[in-house]
């Protein structure tokens, strides 16, 4: 079992580099599958779940070579397997597959997906995308199988009930080949689509709209390798932007898109945090004083949800009132009775989270329910009193890149330690 260890309250100072997107690496993977030949991705960070989709990669027979931020997937090999649920289990971006596969050979068995608990996090759009664009699905025994007609796939108009970033790509993914013009409206608008996107018409695709609400799709008869560079993790780059602001003294924040961060900017800049904004780098200066904020996340470009716990132990640091209204996922609290732990005045009330500042947080025992929720205590540990030990590190791990080593670069005192359970 491992932790993670930190002793508080240490000023950090220094360079952080951005690892490339979580949310787009875990779709850009199995995108690739679709190519007639090799697939280049660069900038992928070294993070657990990019291991679990590599070893679901490996048992297809796709060759794969990943070289420090280099992952090179061969398809040419690839057989269509029952997908193993171990694995899927642990990954909620396996869903992906589902797409892929139907491109690919017309037909799947995926395992359904895993991943955070963050409430109910259904998959019913992306099905009705698939069913619209001709497949026949059948859910049985907690796998969906997929499957197309004689006739294969065909472009459709799909409207898409609610804005949801996973059946956006996963219904591009799947019209790739089908025939004539697929349609989806009310797509979600995520730097993270244009991104699969640009991918998908690098190996041959024909896409437009993506990052607007109304993408066009026209299907292609083949798709081939290519070269692609992931854009840089928004959400880790945010968590960085909280390290520097909450614990932090002169922090330099580098390889981001600062448009993708706008709505969090907003906010820091509203709660007093200096800032000195560049071309693709933040800098983070202490900030004097800090003034409570109401927070509302939204689809992009609003606030992101999967940056709400990150700046939740900012905001315990705050004078007076803070509000955080989570539209996405209104169940996403499990970080609150653990920063209580830690003397942080918060709570839940009707699924808002309401914080009352300043408060001087201390070490405690904590435990990380799920991935942001995990950087959201790693950050309170920093600003702390004393020392915090976290329990759940392989929730921290699958979307982290090397993240005890960034943070002991900038000064912190955190280790990973591995216990006998």
């Amino acid at each position: 079992m491992k932790k993670i260890v930190i002793n508080g309250n240490n000023e950090l100072t220094g360079t952080v580099t951005i690892s490339g997107a979580k949310n787009s690496t875990v779709a850009l993977i199995p995108a690739a599958i679709m190519a007639d030949s090799p697939v280049t991705l660069e900038g992928v960070p070294n993070i657990q779940d990019v291991h679990s989709l590599i070893d679901i990669l490996n048992s297809m027979k796709v060759k794969t070579d990943f070289d420090g931020s280099t992952l090179v997937i061969d398809p040419t090999e690839m057989v269509s397997i029952p997908m193993p649920s171990g694995k899927i289990n642990s990954l909620r971006a396996s869903y992906y597959f589902m797409g892929a596969l139907l491109t690919k050979f017309g037909e799947g068995v995926v395992g359904l997906p895993g991943g955070c608990f963050l409430g109910p996090r259904p998959i019913d759009q992306h099905l009705k995308g698939f069913r619209q664009l001709g497949a026949i699905v059948d859910n049985e025994q907690g796998a969906m199988y997929l499957r197309t007609t004689e006739d294969g796939l065909e472009g459709a108009r799909i409207y898409l009930d609610v804005v949801s970033i996973g059946a956006t790509i996963n219904v591009m993914l799947a019209s790739i080949k089908a025939k004539g013009r697929t349609i989806i409206e009310n797509a979600a608008r995520e730097p993270e689509i244009i991104d699969v996107a640009t991918l998908l018409n690098n190996m041959g695709a024909k896409i437009r709209g993506a990052g607007t609400d109304t993408i066009r799709i026209d299907g292609v008869e083949e798709l081939h390798g290519c070269r692609h560079t992931i854009i840089p993790d928004r959400i880790e780059a945010g968590t960085y932007l909280a390290i520097g602001a909450a614990a932090g003294n002169d922090v330099l924040v580098k390889n981001v898109i600062v448009e993708h961060l706008e709505g969090l900017l907003a906010k820091m800049e509203e709660m007093g945090v200096p800032m000195v904004i560049g071309e693709d780098s933040i800098r983070v200066l202490k900030p004097e004083k800090l003034k409570g904020v109401q927070i509302k996340t939204q689809p992009y470009p609003g606030f992101a949800t999967d940056l709400q716990q990150p700046i939740t132990p900012l905001l315990l640091m705050a004078e007076g009132e803070s509000m955080i209204m989570d539209t996405i996922y209104p169940k996403r609290v499990k970080h609150i009775p653990e920063l209580k732990r830690m003397g942080g005045n918060a709570r839940v009330e009707s699924d808002l989270i309401l914080i009352e500042g300043p408060a001087q947080l201390t070490g405690a025992q904590v435990a990380a329910s799920d991935l942001r929720a995990g950087a959201c205590l790693v950050i309170a540990g920093l600003s702390a009193e004393g020392t915090t030990e976290i329990t759940g590190v392989e929730n921290i791990l699958r979307g982290y890149d090397h993240i005890v080593e960034k943070l002991t670069e900038l000064g912190a005192d955190i280790q990973m330690i591995e216990e006998d359970e």
